[in-house]
């Protein structure tokens, strides 16, 4: 069994459309690279030049946010929905 990757809405472009995508990785970090080796071009709209998560982007695993969890090193298990949520901005 493998992690769902639930897409928000914005970055559905990327994705053609796929909204949740299986994903079979260790840790988010691997998540996110293997995002981008199927839809590339999504792993940069995730994480910066250095390899850190963006600030405007929110991930969750299980409900809990990886910021503080163990960031891009989070592990995560078959079964995990992995919520990606960019913030909005606005006023």
């Amino acid at each position: 069994m493998s992690s769902i990757v639930r897409i928000p809405t914005p970055l559905g472009k990327l994705t053609a459309g796929a909204r949740e995508i299986s994903v079979n990785s260790e840790t988010v970090g691997a998540c996110i690279a293997q995002l981008e080796a199927r839809f590339p071009g999504l792993g940069e709209r995730l994480c910066d030049e250095r390899g850190e998560l963006r600030r405007f982007i929110n991930v969750y695993v299980n409900g809990e946010d990886v910021r503080f969890l163990a960031g891009l090193a989070t592990p995560l298990r078959p079964g995990d929905e992995v919520y990606i949520v960019p913030a909005m901005a606005g006023g």
